[in-house]
């Protein structure tokens, strides 16, 4: 039998590259946006809102913070002005596959990151709203301390992360 080594290290991904000291990140995501979907049943007899405040009167599918239990508020911009949300909706998730799947199967409107929906409005199969609303945001970065002499499966484990955008 092969014995396994394994190094203990304090690593983590996060939003941002604001760091503690002696800590190094990496980048490993593209910047962060998010989108507001619905498919194009739910748009059938109903207008597309035009403004984040239009959003009143939609069906929304809420995402329930796990730390806190309340609900994300949906977040745009407005000529550099910051501008939050609470929708309201008769469901609400606290992970995105269950809020994508009932976004596909036209419960309402859904407030998730682009990476995810990118396929499924390529396809047709879901509408984007609001778009020049939706700002960017920090990338998500892998941080650890750094250390003079990281193992050759962490350094390889960093490097196949890294994102080359």
């Amino acid at each position: 039998m092969t014995d396994i080594v394994t190094e203990r290290f304090d690593a983590g991904v996060r939003m941002g590259e604001h760091l503690a000291k002696d800590m190094i990140s990496a980048r490993v995501s593209p910047d962060v946006r998010m989108a507001v979907v619905g498919t194009p049943s739910y748009f059938a007899d109903r207008p597309k809102p035009l403004h984040p405040k239009d959003l009143v009167g939609h069906r929304c599918i809420n995402f329930r913070l796990q730390t806190s239990g309340g609900f994300y508020q949906w977040e745009f911009e407005e000529n550099g002005r910051e501008i939050k949300i609470r929708v309201e909706g008769q469901l609400a998730f606290n992970n995105s596959f269950d809020v994508l799947e009932a976004t596909l199967d036209g419960f309402g409107l859904s407030y998730m990151m682009e990476e995810i929906v990118r396929p499924h409005i390529a396809e047709g199969r879901l509408v984007r709203v609001l778009e020049e609303y939706c700002p960017y945001w920090d990338p998500y970065y892998l941080y650890y301390p750094s250390r003079r002499q990281s193992s050759p499966a962490f350094v390889a484990l960093v490097e196949a992360l890294r994102h080359r955008g």
